[in-house]
């Protein structure tokens, strides 16, 4: 799956990384996205966390053109809060790779869940 995503055109890749919510977003999410967002501590923020989080997603998808995309899964509120100004420092080359790398985490890690 990973290795047809990598050799999927640009196109493909993008309206993937699109069909993906904003963490800490308004969308409706799957119970799968809903319990890796509260294991990781995003449903229970304080105000100004919130408002971090709305004005990172914001300027990541303004410079990109796609939500920011990190395994919640595998990371913490404090840890991810860290990662946007690092990612938002990446070109956006690098970026479509980084959140492919972070689908990938997250499509084995709900593999894994299924298979046992």
């Amino acid at each position: 799956m990973v290795q047809i995503v990598q050799e999927a055109g640009e196109s493909t890749q993008l309206a993937l990384l699109n069909s993906h919510p904003d963490l800490v977003g308004q969308a409706l999410l799957t119970p799968e996205s809903t319990s890796e967002q509260a294991a990781a501590g995003l449903t229970h923020l304080s105000p100004e966390e919130a408002q971090s989080f709305r004005s990172y997603n914001h300027d990541y998808r303004k410079k990109f053109g796609f939500p920011f995309i990190l395994c919640a899964r595998l990371n913490k509120k404090e840890a991810i809060l860290a990662t946007f100004p690092q990612r938002l420092a990446q070109t956006r080359a690098a970026e479509i790779t980084t959140a492919l790398e972070e689908i990938a985490k997250i499509a084995r890690l709900r593999l894994e869940d299924v298979i046992g």
